[in-house]
C-alpha cells in the first residue's frame, strides 16, 4: 500500500568465509599512492583514527538537514537503537554531539531531520568501543552541530496515486532552531501522514482447488500523526549541561475494506470492515550532567503516557434482503512509563568507568468489549471480561562498565549488570484475576574494537540482553478482519538472548566504502503465537530459537572512474531463523512475518555544473511464512519495487524533488491455508489467494530554509 516492512538483524552460515575474504582485502599491503578524493565527492578527511566529513563534502547534494547529510556518507546505513527496557545502555549507531537523546518517542531519523544543515560542523565516523558511552559498538556516526543564531527549515511532501487512494496533502515538517545566551533550542511540528490503498481479486478455493468464492476488494488506509516537539540544551553553570525535551502527538487512523463476495452458486454478499483508532501520547524527559568528585554524574528522568481508543467492526449485508450481520471489537488502553536513571562516569586504571542504576515503572489499564449486530442494525454488547485488565512492571537494574585501549589499535569495552523485575497482572486471565511474579536476570556485554589496517576497522561484541514485552499480549483480543483471536496469556515473560556480532568496515578512498555485519543470536523464551488450552492460541513463549543474519552496505563513487557526480549504493540483508513449531513439535519453522531476504540498489547522479540530479532505485523483499493454530500463510507487498526521481536544488531557493515509485507493479498479496481444526492434522478448510493492485505512486518533495 505500501506498508512498512518488518526486518530482523541476523547472520548466515557463510559468515566465516565472507569475513575471511573481507579481512584479507583489508590487510593487503597498501599501494604506494591512493587516488586523491575529488572536491565534490564525500570521502573521509582522516582515515587513520576516524573518518571526518565536513559540510564541504556534501555541497553537491544541497542538504537541508543532518539527515540529508548522513544519508550521503559512503557505506553508512543508519541503524536504529534496539527497543530497550527502560532507557538502558546506548544502542543504534548515531549520536548527536556525542550524546544520545533521553527520549523514547522519537526515532533517530526524526531527530536528525530537525537539525539544520547550516548548524552541522562535521560528522565523525568512530568505533563505538572507543567512546565513553557504554553499549555502543561498531561504526558510529557522531553528528556535531552547534546553533549560534536563529534558523529554520520546512518540508512538504504531497503524494497522489491513480488507483483507489485519496491524495495526501498533509505530510510535512517545520522546525526552528537557535540560541539565546546559554540556551540552545529546537521546536518542530511534523506530520508523517499516509494515504495508502489497494484493490483487486481474492480467490477462495477448497482443498481440491475448486472455487468456493471470489472477492473484489478495495482497502484504504488513512493516517495522520501531528506531533509537536521541543528540545532545550542549557550550558552551565560551569561544565554542567542540561537537556529538556517534550512532545505531544495525536494519531487519528482509519483502515477500511469494502469486499464484494460472490459464492460458487451466485449468491452475492458485501462485507465492510472499519478499523480505527485515535491515540494520543505525550512525553517529557530530560537529563542533567555535572562534575562530582573525580568524575561526572548524569541524572536522567522520563515520563511518558498514551491513551489508545481502538475499534474494529465487520458488517455483512445481503442483496436478497436478509438482515445484515456483524461484530465489533473495541478497547481503550491507557499506558504509562516512568524512568529514573543515574550514571556516574570517571577515569581510573587507564580507562573509562561508569556505574549506572535505573528504575522503570510501566503500566497498562485496558477495557475491552465485544458487540453483535442485532436485527435492527444496532450493536449490542456481549460480555468479554478476559479482554479487560491491567499489567504493571516494576524493574530495577544496575550495571558497571569499563573501557580502555589495550594497544594503540585494540580497544576493550566490558559491561556487567543485572535486573530485578516484578510483573503484576489484574484481570480474568490470572488466578482469581490476579498474578504476581518476580524475576532476576543477569545481562551485559563484551566488545572489542580493532584498527586492523589503514582502511579496515573490525569490531566484535558478545551480549546478553532481556527483551521488551507488549502488555496488550497478556490480555485476550479478537481480530475480526481475518477471523483470528488471542486467548490472553498471564504466563508471558520477556525473551532473553545471547548474541554475537562481527562488523567489518573497509574504505576504498575516493571509490567509496563497504560494511559487513554478521550477527548470531540464540534466544530463550522466544515470543510468538503458542497453543493455549484445547483449542485456543495466544502470544507466549517457546523454549529456544535461533537467528542469523548477514547485512552489507556498500557505496561505490564513480567520480574516480570518470563518471562525475554518480554513485551507487547497494544494501543487502539475508536473514535465517529457526524455532520448533509450537503446534507441531516434529518440525522447525522460521520466525513468522519477517523479511528473510532484502536487497536495495540505488543510483544517483548530480550533474556537474548544474543544480540538477536524477536517480533510480530497485528493491526486492521476501517475507517468511507465519503460523497460527488454525492457519499458515504469507502476507507481503511487492516483492519488487522500483522508482525514478529528478531533483532541482535551487528553485527560487528551494529543493524540489519529483519521484515516481512502484513502476514495476509491486502488488499486495496474501496466501494462506486455513484448517478445519488445529494444525497440522486437521484437513484444509480453504485456501485464500489475494492479489491486489497498488499502482504507481507519485510524490513531490519541497524543502526550504527559513
Amino acid at each position: 500500500m505500501k506498508f512498512p516492512k518488518k526486518r530482523l538483524r541476523r547472520t548466515g552460515r557463510c559468515a566465516l568465509l565472507a569475513a575471511t575474504g573481507f579481512l584479507a582485502l583489508g590487510t593487503a599491503p597498501a599501494r604506494a599512492a591512493e587516488p586523491a578524493p575529488l572536491p565534490d565527492s564525500p570521502a573521509p578527511a582522516n582515515t587513520t583514527a576516524q573518518a571526518v566529513f565536513t559540510p564541504a563534502d556534501f555541497t553537491r547534494f544541497a542538504p537541508r538537514n543532518a539527515l540529508d547529510m548522513l544519508r550521503q556518507v559512503p557505506g553508512f546505513s543508519i541503524r536504529e537503537g534496539e527497543e530497550a527496557r527502560g532507557l538502558g545502555q546506548a544502542s543504534g549507531n548515531v549520536l548527536v554531539n556525542s550524546q544520545r537523546l533521553s527520549s523514547k518517542s522519537d526515532d533517530i531519523y526524526t531527530q536528525l531531520s530537525r537539525i539544520p544543515a547550516s548548524t552541522v560542523e562535521r560528522i565523525e565516523l568512530v568505533d563505538g568501543a572507543r567512546l565513553d558511552i557504554p553499549g555502543l559498538t561498531g561504526q558510529v556516526a557522531n553528528v556535531i552541530a552547534r546553533s549560534s543564531s536563529f534558523s529554520g527549515q520546512f518540508r512538504w511532501s504531497p503524494e497522489v496515486r491513480p488507483h483507489y487512494a485519496d491524495p495526501r496533502f498533509t505530510n510535512g515538517e517545520i522546525s526552528i532552531s537557535g540560541r539565546k545566551g546559554p540556551v540552545e533550542y529546537t521546536v518542530s511540528l511534523i506530520n508523517n501522514a499516509n494515504r495508502g490503498a489497494a484493490g483487486g481479486p481474492t480467490l477462495i478455493t477448497d482443498r481440491t482447488g475448486a472455487v468456493i468464492q471470489t472477492r473484489d476488494d478495495v482497502v484504504k488506509a488513512r493516517r495522520d500523526t501531528p506531533k509537536l516537539t521541543a528540545r532545550f540544551t542549557i550550558d552551565g553553570p560551569g561544565s554542567s549541561v542540561a537537556n529538556l525535551n517534550g512532545s505531544f502527538e495525536r494519531i487519528p487512523r482509519r483502515f477500511t475494506e469494502h469486499s464484494v463476495r460472490t459464492d460458487a452458486d451466485g449468491t452475492v454478499t458485501i462485507r465492510d470492515l472499519d478499523d480505527r483508532s485515535s491515540a494520543r501520547n505525550w512525553e517529557i524527559g530530560g537529563d542533567y550532567e555535572f562534575a562530582l568528585g573525580p568524575g561526572r554524574l548524569k541524572l536522567i528522568g522520563l515520563n511518558r503516557q498514551e491513551h489508545e481508543p481502538y475499534s474494529q467492526s465487520v458488517v455483512t449485508t445481503f442483496r436478497d434482503g436478509t438482515p445484515a450481520v456483524g461484530d465489533r471489537y473495541a478497547q481503550v488502553g491507557d499506558s504509562a512509563e516512568r524512568i529514573a536513571r543515574a550514571e556516574y562516569s570517571w577515569k581510573m586504571l587507564g580507562g573509562d568507568w561508569q556505574l549506572a542504576g535505573e528504575g522503570a515503572f510501566n503500566s497498562l489499564d485496558n477495557v475491552a468489549s465485544l458487540a453483535t449486530l442485532d436485527a435492527q442494525g444496532h450493536f449490542v454488547e456481549v460480555p468479554f471480561p478476559e479482554g479487560t485488565g491491567g499489567v504493571k512492571e516494576d524493574r530495577y537494574d544496575a550495571s558497571l562498565s569499563f573501557s580502555r585501549p589495550l594497544t594503540d589499535r585494540l580497544t576493550l569495552q566490558l559491561i556487567a549488570g543485572a535486573e530485578r523485575s516484578t510483573l503484576r497482572q489484574t484481570g480474568a486471565t490470572g488466578p482469581e484475576g490476579n498474578l504476581s511474579r518476580t524475576f532476576f536476570r543477569p545481562k551485559g556485554s563484551l566488545s572489542l574494537g580493532w584498527k586492523a589496517g589503514r582502511n579496515l576497522d573490525v569490531s566484535f561484541k558478545i551480549k546478553r540482553s532481556v527483551g521488551q514485552l507488549s502488555f496488550y499480549d497478556f490480555l485476550a483480543r479478537r481480530f475480526l478482519d481475518d477471523g483470528n483471536a488471542n486467548s490472553g496469556n498471564a504466563d508471558l515473560v520477556p525473551q532473553q538472548d545471547w548474541s554475537a556480532e562481527l562488523e567489518l568496515n573497509r574504505t576504498f578512498g575516493a571509490l567509496g566504502s563497504t560494511k559487513l555485519r554478521l550477527v548470531a543470536r540464540d534466544v530463550q523464551d522466544y515470543v510468538t503465537v503458542i497453543p493455549i488450552g484445547a483449542l485456543g492460541e495466544s502470544i507466549g513463549n517457546v523454549g529456544s530459537a535461533r537467528e542469523r543474519q548477514i547485512v552489507s552496505n556498500t557505496t561505490l563513487q564513480l567520480d574516480p572512474l570518470g563518471w562525475k557526480g554518480a554513485r551507487i549504493d547497494l544494501n543487502v540483508e539475508l536473514t535465517f531463523t529457526r524455532l520448533r513449531d509450537p503446534f507441531d513439535p516434529s518440525r522447525h519453522i522460521p520466525y513468522g512475518a519477517i523479511t528473510e531476504r532484502y536487497w536495495e540498489l540505488n543510483f544517483r547522479e548530480d550533474f556537474p555544473g548544474t543544480d540538477w540530479a536524477a536517480g533510480a532505485s530497485y528493491e526486492y523483499n521476501r517475507q517468511s511464512l507465519y503460523h497460527r493454530r488454525f492457519e499458515a500463510g504469507r502476507a507481503y507487498e511487492g516483492p519488487v519495487f522500483a522508482g525514478l526521481f529528478i531533483e532541482h536544488k535551487n528553485v527560487m531557493g528551494l529543493t524540489v524533488k519529483a519521484s515516481a515509485n512502484n513502476l514495476l507493479n509491486g502488488r499486495q498479496r496474501w496466501d494462506r491455508r486455513v484448517y478445519d481444526g488445529p494444525r497440522p492434522d486437521a484437513p484444509i478448510a480453504f485456501v485464500e489467494t489475494r492479489d491486489r493492485l497498488i499502482g504507481p505512486i507519485f510524490t513531490l518533495t519541497v524543502k526550504g530554509s527559513i
